[in-house]
């Protein structure tokens, strides 16, 4: 073999021991767009959950100021309502966050020896975590509203007031851990078109 065929494999190596080169994997890269989709979708479902959760404190404690216990009762209903939603989205989210557990996974037993892919998998077990506590913190919630719910005594008053703004609390935890989301995966787009 000439010296010249020789030199030009050796400097192609490199290159071909990448996978997609530069560009990246093509399969990537639209897994990264839809990622990125579904993050905008999230964000919107988020903001309008927190801005419902906030509503519905604020229509609580004016009705619970006035007296009107008719306007409890109407805004207990949507509380209902608001955290059987809650419920069945965070149950949907999280079989989402165990599938990209799982599909992360894969990748670094596929790419073990990409650092970047070892990072994707940790974030994602972190958000499988962060979405399971989340869940259970509304299921608990749930279970302590649904023995509460129709009574107006002023302990159970009280009591469903500060358990609707711990949901706030929740509402604004997840928005602020979808932000965090929507970075990491702008992050790993970058990086899966090879622009590090």
């Amino acid at each position: 073999m000439s010296k010249w065929l020789l030199a030009t494999m050796a400097l192609s190596l490199p290159a071909l021991a990448h996978a997609g080169g530069p560009r990246g994997n093509h399969a990537e890269q639209v897994h990264d767009r839809q990622e990125l989709r579904q993050d905008a979708r999230e964000s919107r479902d988020d903001h309008q959950d927190l801005r419902q959760v906030e509503s519905l404190l604020a229509r609580y404690d004016s009705a619970r100021g006035r007296g009107a216990r008719r306007d409890i009762l109407q805004v207990e209903q949507e509380l209902r309502g608001y955290v059987n939603a809650e419920l069945n989205e965070s149950h949907r989210e999280l079989a989402q966050d165990k599938q990209e557990a799982r599909s992360s996974a894969r990748e670094v037993r596929h790419d073990g020896y990409r650092s970047d892919d070892r990072k994707d998998h940790r974030d994602d077990v972190r958000d499988v975590r962060q979405e399971s506590r989340a869940l259970q913190q509304t299921r608990s919630i749930a279970q302590e509203l649904n023995g509460l719910y129709g009574r107006l005594d002023s302990g159970s008053i009280t009591r469903k007031r500060m358990l609707i703004a711990d949901l706030v609390q929740l509402a604004r935890a997840e928005t602020a851990q979808n932000r965090q989301e929507m970075r990491e995966d702008r992050r790993e787009a970058r990086e899966d078109k090879g622009w590090h």
